[in-house]
């Protein structure tokens, strides 16, 4: 699917790389975490849908990093 010459995969990434910039402005560390661990799922789906696995093993090594390390805080929190 393409729409303005960009495709499915680009959107989602487009979207991941928005919503991290976001958490960057929230002040309640809460929803800081929330926002940014949407991205960063939003970043492994990204990287499955690379066209190889190869290229997109990076992104997903990283953000399920971070997206486990938000979550660990999130839960260590309460």
């Amino acid at each position: 699917m393409e729409l303005f010459g960009i495709t499915g995969t680009e959107y989602i990434g487009y979207l991941a790389s928005f919503m991290v910039l976001v958490s960057f402005t929230m002040k309640d560390v809460k929803k800081l975490r929330m926002v940014n661990m949407t991205g960063c799922v939003l970043f492994v789906v990204y990287g499955f849908l690379m066209p190889t696995l190869r290229v997109g093993i990076p992104i997903i090594i990283a953000n399920a990093s971070i997206l486990m390390v938000n979550l660990y805080y999130l839960v260590k929190k309460k």
